[in-house]
């Protein structure tokens, strides 16, 4: 390699990202342990060296974003996921949602998700049916090194995060001798089973505004994800439609408010034009609603997310043409 050649890229939204993302992955730490922390260190390395693999060869130096998608794949992750699945999920997100279509801003979907989505359907028992609950009294995980699906012992191991249990009904719940502290506090302080970087609503939304502030998300997108998913929630909520929750309960305890904040708002994936932000968040939002309702699984933001990607595109093209056309154009 030249010596004249960059090694990094360090774009100023994605370092944003990250900074935002700090208080998020503490807050893994101190709950699950620092096997959380060690997970994004191997994420990390894994997708700088699988993108720098492409990009060296051509004398172009790699982008900070694979960082940015590191996170994000991080933060998607039971705790207990071995590493070595972690390590093929975000290889394929790079190569497959970024790098076959010729790399930093040039890719369709989101990569994080990419890889989530496919270590998901590849090993869906790691990924969904394996949860610990989380240490919560100081040092906490601070002290701990974290557990794995093998070495956790049966008082800490819970079957369903916050979401799945809140789509169960009272009965199906006392059926299978299941509990869980469901109140809105523990749903927004985050001391509960679930994915690295999802638990804390709170914390979230902090670090959501900071993104919103920083112009590194845009207020678009965020305002009419949530506001389509509250609108169709609360429909549901109302007519008792699938054991719907109430829409700040049922928001808090998925991966809604980080999926609207962190996931939707990649300034690549997500529609470029001002009229398609607004159609576009409000797709993921509904569709986030809709999925988690309807399907088997607790939440369906990911996949939500995935689908708006794809249609975005076109979206814009569609937009594009009927702005140039002042009589049919709204902007």
């Amino acid at each position: 390699m030249a010596a004249n050649v960059k090694l990094i890229n360090w774009q100023k939204p994605m370092k944003h990202v990250l900074r935002a993302s700090t208080p998020l992955m503490a807050l893994s730490i101190y709950l699950f342990g620092w096997r959380a922390g060690a997970m994004f260190l191997l994420t990390a390395a894994a997708a700088f060296a699988t993108e720098a693999t492409f990009t060296l060869p051509r004398k172009e130096p790699v982008s900070s974003a694979v960082f940015v998608s590191a996170a994000l794949f991080t933060f998607s992750l039971p705790p207990t996921l071995p590493f070595w699945m972690a390590v093929v999920g975000i290889v394929f997100g790079i190569v497959f949602g970024k790098m076959v279509y010729g790399g930093f801003g040039r890719n369709v979907f989101n990569p994080a998700l990419t890889g989530r989505a496919f270590i998901y359907i590849s090993f869906g028992n790691f990924m969904t049916a394996q949860w610990y609950e989380p240490w919560t009294r100081f040092p906490a995980g601070l002290a701990h090194w974290g557990w794995t699906a093998a070495s956790a012992p049966p008082d800490a191991i819970t079957s369903a995060t916050p979401g799945a249990l809140l789509k169960m009904s009272a009965e199906t719940l006392a059926e299978r001798g299941l509990t869980a502290d469901l109140s809105l506090r523990a749903l927004f302080m985050g001391d509960c089973a679930g994915v690295i970087g999802g638990t804390s609503a709170a914390l979230t939304i902090l670090c959501g505004l900071y993104l919103l502030w920083s112009k590194a998300a845009n207020y678009r997108i965020v305002i009419a994800g949530f506001a389509g998913f509250t609108v169709v929630q609360t429909f549901f909520w109302q007519l008792g439609v699938g054991n719907a929750a109430d829409p700040l309960r049922a928001a808090a305890a998925g991966s809604l408010i980080i999926g609207i904040f962190f996931y939707a708002t990649d300034p690549i994936t997500a529609s470029q034009t001002n009229p398609g932000r607004w159609i576009y968040g409000a797709f993921i939002g509904v569709m986030s609603c809709l999925i988690a309702t309807f399907s088997a699984w607790p939440a369906g933001t990911m996949f939500a997310v995935l689908l708006a990607n794809m249609f975005a595109p076109i979206m814009d093209h569609v937009i594009k043409l009927l702005q140039s056309n002042p009589g049919k154009a709204a902007t």
